[in-house]
């Protein structure tokens, strides 16, 4: 899946999240990875779904009220009486339901217009396949003490995600992490998202320490930088 890079996180941002990690990661062996994007799908079936629900909602509308736009088409093509045909009714028909459905399509085109109308459970589900995705590649199984959690943002669903490898899951429920969740979702709404994810790895750091606390050898096994897709 092809998204464009974000341009949203200045280097003050990759500054402050890269040193909160180190900051955390200083009394605790678990391994914090942070990773932000634009956009977690480009959601191209919603369009669809959209454009074909009004051209329905049309088709459905001609029918019922199908005197009333027989009688429109007289009056546009100039009051002379044509009989139209049923051939050419439905021609008429075909081409205004379809006209129908490549406009909603178009202007769903709008990406922000596309997210107001993709329902939140979509939304919700496509930000949780992609960071499961990413952690499985960036995080999941990459420690020796299988200690690696991701804190996933995406920008444009306000959504996040915090997965945790076998060792943290198995100690710590995911409901834990929820003050961390709403730090980061409050700063992200209000215009701060570097300061958003900072605040959240300090919370999880603290968490992480109380059952995973920092033993004589600790390797840094996953990088402690700002990962921007």
């Amino acid at each position: 899946m092809a998204l464009g890079k974000i341009s949203q996180m200045s280097a003050a941002d990759h500054a402050l999240v890269t040193a909160a990690v180190a900051d955390a990661e200083q009394h605790t062996s678990g391994e914090i990875v942070t990773i932000v994007t634009d956009l977690s799908d480009h959601y191209d079936d919603i369009p669809m779904a959209w454009a074909s629900a009004v051209a329905f909602i049309a088709l459905a509308t001609y029918a019922f009220f199908s005197e009333f736009y027989i009688g429109l088409i007289n009056r546009l093509s100039g009051g002379w009486g044509h009989e139209y045909t049923i051939s050419e009714y439905l021609a008429i028909l075909l081409v205004a339901v379809a006209l129908k459905w490549v406009g909603t399509w178009l202007i769903l085109k709008w990406i922000p217009f596309r997210l107001a109308l993709t329902p939140k459970a979509t939304k919700l589900a496509r930000v949780r396949r992609r960071a499961m995705s990413l952690f499985k590649v960036g995080a999941e199984s990459k420690t020796m003490g299988r200690t690696g959690v991701l804190l996933y943002l995406s920008m444009k669903e306000h959504r996040a995600e915090i997965l945790a490898d076998a060792a943290i899951a198995s100690k710590v429920a995911p409901e834990v992490w929820g003050d961390a969740m709403v730090a980061l979702l409050d700063q992200v709404r209000a215009g701060n998202p570097g300061a958003g994810v900072a605040t959240a790895v300090a919370q999880m750091g603290v968490v992480l320490a109380e059952h995973f606390p920092k033993g004589c050898e600790n390797p840094n096994e996953l990088p402690d930088r700002l990962i921007e897709l």
